[in-house]
């Protein structure tokens, strides 16, 4: 006989109504990955409310927040000790790292890149692999990319970041069939409009199997480059 009086168990609600922000709680379940704050035009409170919700939802999972703005970053810093603050990919992570498997290796241009290198590395750790940087190997020094061609061919995904003309994706893709996402930086003079010359040349590439994510957008290509090296493995 069941006894009637037995308590209910508590069921955590799939969306968190906030008022202003909506979390999806069980987006972990249904892909694999949490929910991430992107902090670009939220307030300094709401972004440290978002971060503190979600790692109450996932307490054994990082939570990762991007585009960070200075009031986000200093708020974070004192209303939440334990946050780790990246001040290069404005970005913060909360909670217990994630068990790695496979290995994303990031692919920069130059040093006027390291905010969308440095946001694709860290996603990349974030959602679950191992991350190995290169720095400064753009195409105007292209021995510089020779010299690291077993470091590109043990990853299992690569991130290929560049501004300019977004030439170093064709290269690298002409080097290795290492699965390979690019990501187009805003770097560049007057006639790269902002990253739309390296996106087009990305979109363009001679090489084959190049894949493009937008201008920028290193967040994306740090989750897709992370699936791919994790189901690699």
């Amino acid at each position: 006989m069941t006894d009637s009086a037995e308590t209910p168990v508590e069921v955590t609600p799939p969306v968190l109504d906030l008022g202003y922000a909506r979390l999806d709680l069980d987006r972990a379940g249904r892909t694999g990955d949490p929910e991430v704050v992107y902090g670009a035009g939220k307030s300094a409170a709401q972004v440290v409310e978002l971060v503190g919700r979600l790692h109450d939802a996932h307490p054994d999972r990082t939570v990762l927040a991007t585009r960070l703005s200075d009031e986000a970053i200093d708020a974070v810093r004192r209303d939440i000790p334990s946050a780790e603050v990246d001040d290069v990919a404005r970005a913060c992570t909360v909670g217990e790292a994630t068990t790695t498997q496979g290995l994303v290796t990031v692919v920069s241009a130059g040093t006027s890149d390291a905010q969308v290198a440095r946001e694709a590395a860290l996603t990349a750790r974030v959602f679950g692999a191992g991350v190995d940087v290169v720095n400064d190997v753009g195409v105007a020094g292209l021995h510089r990319v020779l010299t690291v061609r077993e470091r590109i061919d043990a990853a299992d995904c690569l991130i290929v970041v560049a501004g300019m003309e977004g030439a170093l994706p064709s290269v690298v893709g002409g080097l290795t069939g290492v699965p390979l996402v690019a990501v187009p930086t805003s770097v560049g003079y007057g006639a790269s409009f902002g990253g739309l010359a390296a996106l087009l040349g990305m979109l363009n590439s001679c090489a084959p199997g190049v894949t493009v994510v937008n201008i920028d957008n290193g967040f994306g290509a740090g989750v897709f480059a992370a699936r791919v090296a994790r189901n690699a493995r």
